[in-house]
């Protein structure tokens, strides 16, 4: 078996950097997002304070919950956690003594509790999947608390046990991915254009979106097919005894989450979904040289397992893909391809190889497990330590075969009929476990929106109904059309995102939208930083209104209609998105009121006197809240830094 000994060790170092991430650009936003000012106060969303284990525990597991008796109120709490987090995953990253099982169990309960009352602005996959890579990564980290008389190695043979979990959580992220796009039937992911509309109406595009979104239409609808590819049939080779197979399923999967890094600004998500793929590499893949005892295999089996067995795959991989998307050459070197199966078809092979995925989980980790056991037995010399590895394994391999049984729920819902079939006791226990969101199920992309033009909500102020409406713009969304596309990722601007969803339905349907008003209408100055310009510096307008407009990206070719040399965007406008406001209008206010976002009598507010509330208010009051892109690289450009020198240097 392979080592994994450093595969290991990247692996954890990549988590921390991405836990960096994820606290850091969450951090410059909690006072505009969730201060007793913002858009969605945290206070209304944290039920009750504990004052004991099961309390601390039950509905909302958050420790945002002993904040009080530390004499910090919600907004002040949540600053702790965040740096709490930021320093933790900063010591992670540059210290390899610091990633061990309670640097990572700390992370892992500090982002739970922020998502606890993160509301609308942190119900993302992303987030979702951070907590449950984080909580299998607790399982992954090395313990490393010394105990006398009692040595705890670096690494252990069990870990390739743990490291098979998060192969299949990106197993199911990737299949499940793609599964949803055709369970959709979304008319354009079964015409193979979605990729036509993809690039225009994603939430934040990248500059090269734009130049992407110019390519031939042939072109796009073939990438559209080698995404399928990519994300069904490929991560089958994840489980691959051949581990020039798994190679380059690892390298099939970061060549799409490249793409999408480069034309989409998806935060943390594409760097964790890397991430998730360094368990399908191992240690001579890092460089590290091989035991000679394995350099002696048979010259036979070396030929079959190195060459003829991926070329077999591969070729009928190629093979099936050609036939199924009927792509064909055509005589003007354009590629013609469209799906050859029905949905139907798709229908049947879904309900025919569901069972088979489970079986597939079942046969490679019950491989890892008893490998992991022999290796236990002929390896380790001493009868105590043959002991103490074999007990680790069964421990390990017990706690891997709960985690399994558990993520069985989520990644059945792909097919009812399996999903059905599953026993009503692990039913009862996901949901039981619901909370701490140790596994869940995903798929990305599932309908491709803004088909007939991206829908954007464009706010305006003035302080007359009838002309100088001024128009607010945010840092990274469109609205200005000739405002040049961002680089934003890995920080996520959450309000921004918010917007893309809001402008997929109504202001019914986002009621945090009139809270953006309202905090507009008063000139809050913390959610006025999270927008790039304040129209009305002196004193906030006396109107405002919210007009749906369809942007659609120029063209770079000089007979389109939509061709401009100085402009990204063009955008017409389509219909009203919520009448004009005033900060006295009845019904708003009345809404308000029963939010409580104003005239809040029902929560004592906490006045911070202690040092640590006051040293947290002077953190924040040196900070305040910057350009997240900025903040974030800055943390993680020192972090590299460290890690440069500490290379230098020991």
């Amino acid at each position: 078996m392979p080592e994994m000994k450093k595969t290991r060790d990247v692996f954890l170092w990549c988590m921390s950097v991405v836990y960096l991430f994820a606290f850091a650009s969450l951090y410059v936003q909690i006072p505009g997002l969730y201060g007793d000012n913002g858009v969605l106060p945290a206070k209304l969303a944290l039920n009750t304070e504990a004052n004991s284990w099961q309390e601390l525990l039950d509905g909302q597991p958050t420790l945002l919950k002993l904040t009080p008796k530390l004499g910090l109120d919600v907004q002040t709490g949540m600053d702790l956690l965040c740096l709490g987090g930021i320093l933790i995953s900063f010591f992670c990253m540059v210290c390899r003594g610091g990633r061990d099982v309670v640097s990572f169990t700390l992370l892992w309960m500090l982002y739970l509790s922020m998502y606890q009352v993160g509301q609308t602005f942190m119900w993302f996959q992303w987030d979702i999947l951070l907590l449950e890579a984080g909580f299998l990564t607790i399982l992954i980290a090395p313990f490393k608390i010394q105990i006398p008389k009692l040595k705890f190695a670096p690494s252990h043979r069990h870990d390739k046990i743990t490291m098979w979990l998060v192969k299949w959580l990106l197993f199911r992220l990737m299949f499940a991915s793609g599964v949803v796009k055709l369970n959709s039937k979304c008319p354009t992911w079964w015409g193979l254009t979605a990729l036509t509309h993809h690039f225009e109406t994603q939430c934040i595009p990248t500059t090269f979106a734009w130049f992407w979104h110019q390519f031939p239409t042939w072109f796009l609808k073939l990438s559209c097919a080698l995404t399928y590819v990519i994300e069904i049939p490929i991560p089958f080779l994840f489980f691959a005894p051949v581990r020039s197979l798994r190679i380059f399923a690892f390298f099939a999967q970061l060549l799409l989450q490249v793409c999408i890094i480069i034309t989409g600004n998806y935060n943390f998500f594409n760097l964790l979904t890397i991430t998730l793929c360094i368990p399908l590499l191992d240690d001579k893949f890092f460089g590290e040289r091989e035991s000679r005892k394995k350099k002696g295999s048979w010259s036979v089996l070396r030929l079959i397992s190195n060459i003829v067995a991926p070329l077999a795959v591969l070729g009928y991989l190629g093979y099936q893909t050609i036939r199924l998307f009927s792509i064909k050459l055509n005589n003007d070197n354009t590629i013609d391809s469209k799906i050859a199966f029905t949905e139907r078809d798709f229908s049947k092979w879904l309900e025919f190889i569901m069972p088979y995925t489970i079986g597939l989980g079942i046969i490679s980790l019950g491989y890892e497990v008893l490998m992991v056991l022999i290796s236990c037995l002929v390896y380790e010399k001493k009868m105590l330590m043959k002991f103490w590895s074999v007990l680790q394994a069964v421990i390990f391999a017990s706690l891997a075969v709960g985690m399994f049984t558990l993520s069985l729920v989520p990644h059945s819902r792909l097919d009812g009929k399996t999903h059905s079939l599953l026993w009503p006791s692990v039913h009862t226990w996901h949901k039981k476990l619901d909370t701490f969101r140790i596994t869940d199920s995903y798929g990305l992309f599932r309908v491709m929106t803004g088909v007939k033009g991206r829908p954007e909500v464009i706010i305006e102020g003035s302080n007359d109904l009838d002309k100088d409406w001024k128009e607010y713009h945010f840092l990274y969304k469109p609205g200005n059309v000739s405002a040049p596309l961002p680089f934003v990722a890995p920080h996520q601007p959450r309000l921004d995102w918010q917007m893309w969803f809001a402008a997929l339905g109504s202001y019914q349907n986002n009621p945090w939208f009139v809270n953006l008003i309202y905090r507009l209408l008063t000139n809050q100055k913390e959610v006025l930083e999270l927008m790039h310009k304040n129209p009305f510096p002196v004193n906030p307008p006396k109107y405002i209104r919210a007009t749906m407009y369809h942007y659609y990206f120029t063209s770079s070719d000089t007979k389109n209609k939509l061709f401009s040399k100085r402009n990204w965007w063009s955008r017409k406008k389509m219909t009203e998105y919520i009448s004009v406001l005033s900060k006295d209008e009845p019904t708003m206010l009345k809404y308000l009121q029963h939010e409580r976002i104003i005239g809040d009598k029902s929560s004592k507010e906490l006045k911070i006197k202690s040092t640590l509330g006051n040293g947290l208010l002077y953190i924040r009051g040196l900070v305040g809240q910057p350009e997240g892109f900025k903040f974030v690289m800055s943390i993680f450009g020192s972090g590299l830094l460290v890690n440069l020198l500490n290379v230098l240097i020991f």
